[in-house]
């Protein structure tokens, strides 16, 4: 009978393995190349994304240029690895920026309370009420158009979105047994904070950290498509489409390429919160952009 006792407890002690559906294996394949090409991309590409290297402009798929050229002949695999570096590394810095800020301020007012959680909720219904892409044309109008500023403006802006999840996300922990009781034993905010409240809202807030990223890398492609996001002859994936937009009539991939990198990683972290909602029990797919 111990014998038996002993294995039944050391098989429910092993840990369970975490299946994924196939939309999410597919998911994490097609985000790891991404940010594999991300990473390794300008070393591996055969030019450098500015250099001007055939005399045919936008060129169809050929043996030496793999995916064409672009609107004054450059090669499009090269600026397209280039710019996965460029586009993938703004939107996960501004979605970390605009975590780290919604996440703070938004379990801070929860704990507050009162007076506090009334002004800060009323400042942050605000700034929610003015369309996304006008507040950074308005701040980029403004400051001008750098990398540093696309990327501080961005997460500034999805922080308000942040903020509203992470505040619903503390007014139901709060009211949890373990909050009392950490409260009870006279811990102070941030211990609460930080041991008691995060940890417990880990998995709500991964799921939000990949649908801002998808809403964060279309904005940012948005304002690079209008002329107001990375500037030549930096690389970036929605710059790209603008720039080539004119091959369409002649049945140039160069447009048709960056956009579909683009809709790839949307589609990818879309199918990635699918697969943590339903582990999450919650459902962020309806959240505002």
């Amino acid at each position: 009978m111990n014998a038996v006792a002993n294995n039944s407890t050391a098989t429910s002690l092993k840990p369970r393995r975490v299946q994924l559906s196939i939309g999410a294996l597919i998911a994490v394949a097609i985000l790891l190349f991404w940010f594999f090409v991300a990473v390794f991309g300008p070393l591996l590409a055969p030019y450098n994304e500015a250099d001007i290297v055939s005399d045919h402009n936008l060129a169809r798929p050929a043996a030496a240029f793999f995916l064409g050229t672009d609107y004054i002949g450059r090669d499009i695999l090269s600026r397209l690895m280039a710019g996965a570096r460029t586009t993938l590394g703004m939107g996960l810095t501004a979605t970390l920026i605009a975590e780290f800020v919604g996440v703070y301020l938004g379990l801070f007012a929860a704990i507050r309370g009162g007076l506090v959680d009334t002004l800060m909720s009323r400042l942050n219904d605000a700034l929610l009420s003015f369309p996304h892409i006008m507040m950074g044309l308005v701040v980029i109008a403004a400051l001008g158009s750098s990398i540093p500023v696309l990327i501080v403006t961005s997460g500034f802006i999805y922080a308000s979105a942040v903020f509203r999840i992470a505040r619903a996300l503390a007014m139901e922990l709060r009211e949890m047994e373990f909050i009392e009781a950490a409260r009870a034993r006279g811990e102070g905010v941030w211990w609460v904070l930080f041991r008691e409240m995060l940890p417990n809202a880990a998995l709500p807030l991964l799921t939000d950290f990949a649908l801002r990223l998808s809403f964060i890398i279309l904005f940012m492609s948005s304002l690079s498509f209008l002329g107001l996001g990375v500037q030549p002859p930096v690389a970036d994936w929605g710059s790209m489409v603008r720039e080539n937009i004119e091959g369409l009539g002649s049945g140039s991939l160069a447009p048709i390429i960056p956009a579909a990198a683009i809709a790839s990683i949307t589609v990818a972290l879309n199918l990635l919160v699918d697969e943590l909602s339903l582990r999450s029990g919650r459902d962020y797919r309806g959240g505002r952009e």
